[in-house]
Order: structure tokens, then sequence, then C-alpha cells
């Protein structure tokens, strides 16, 4: 049987790693072989471009977005579809909805090309969840302790980034929930755990 694959998106500082550390924790008191993993930084390669992408932040819009689907690639190939074809339970902190909402509506690039581009790099894979712990960027970047270049941009450059996300969630309501992340941590766990569950139940 194959895997169920699971994602966690959001804007930054909307608690996106402390509930995928949760979730898996969760996961595995119920028994259940989870991979965790996360973008970009899923592989060996993918720890290299995160350092470049976290900290290099002379780049053009599209290189940003190559280096995002260079790591995608990599990551689908050598670490989620593996794990997948074993029946395992894969947790990514952010995929493919992450460049949609960064790349297409934060900075501005083609939205159709992105997502085909999305579709050549995961060579079709989508994920049978997506929770997206959504917040006002203002909170979001409050809780954010230690800057990256991401962080470091305009306040409307999150705010396009949230719509994006938001966006996302109307077009697929079936696969994406949205959790209300402003709430406190306990709130958004239980609402996590609620959708997982029914992920669950259709997995099984």
């Amino acid at each position: 049987m194959r895997g169920l694959f699971l994602t966690v998106e959001g804007v930054e500082g909307s608690g996106k790693t402390t509930v995928t550390k949760s979730l898996a924790e969760w996961l595995r008191q119920k028994g259940l072989t989870v991979i965790v993993t996360a973008e970009p930084g899923g592989t060996p390669l993918g720890t290299h471009i995160r350092e470049l992408l976290a900290n290099f932040g002379e780049r053009t819009e599209w290189a940003e977005a190559f280096l995002f689907l260079a790591d995608r690639t990599e990551h689908v190939a050598k670490v989620i579809r593996p794990a997948l074809e074993r029946g395992e339970i894969v947790l990514s902190d952010r995929f493919t909805d992450s460049t949609i909402a960064y790349q297409a509506f934060g900075l501005g690039l083609p939205l159709e090309s992105l997502m085909e581009l999305n579709r050549i790099a995961t060579n079709g894979l989508s994920p049978d969840l997506t929770l997206l712990l959504d917040v006002e960027p203002e909170i979001g970047l409050q809780r954010v302790k230690n800057r990256t270049v991401f962080e470091r941009r305009a306040l409307h450059f999150h705010q396009r980034v949230r719509w994006g996300y938001l966006w996302l969630a109307r077009r697929e309501p079936d696969r994406i929930k949205v959790v209300d992340a402003s709430q406190p941590l306990e709130f958004v766990i239980s609402k996590a755990q609620q959708f997982v569950e029914e992920a669950l139940q259709r997995w099984r």
C-alpha cells in the first residue's frame, strides 16, 4: 500500500516546525512509521541549497525559484517517493504550495509557469493532505527570532504570500485545510490532529 503524504505550510512564524514535530510524535505514538522532512534542505544537496537561499540575498526571482525547484526534485526522488513506496507516512515542512505562494504571489513570477515547473519537479506528486497554518504576517514575523533573507523582506511581500496560500486553499479545499494559527498552540495542534486523523481514516 502506498504511504500517506502530509505537508505543513504557512507564512513565516506560523508555527510549521512546531506543529510538524508534534504531529510526528503523535503519529508515532499510534505505532506508525513517519519520515519527517523539510524544504529546502531535506537532502544533502538540499542542505547546501538551503544555506544559499537563507543567506545569499543577491539573486533574481527566477534564480530563487529554480533553486527551490532543484531542491524539490532531489527531495522527491531521494526521500519522499522511496518512503511512500515503502508504505510510510511522509510529513514535510513545506512543499509545492510554498513555490506558488512565495515565488508567484510574493515575487510576481508567472503562476501557470510555476505550476507546470512544480509538476515537472515532482513528476506529478501531490500531498494527500496539506495543513495551512494561517496567521497575519505581522503576528508571524513577531515570533521569528533568527531572520533570514525571507523574513527581512517587506511586509507587503509576506501579505502577498498569505494571499497566495489562501487562494490555493480556496482552489483545493479537499486537500488544503486551513488552521487558525493565531490561536493558542494547543488549539492549533488539536485542529491539525483532527484533520490528520480524517486523512488516516481515508488512507486505511
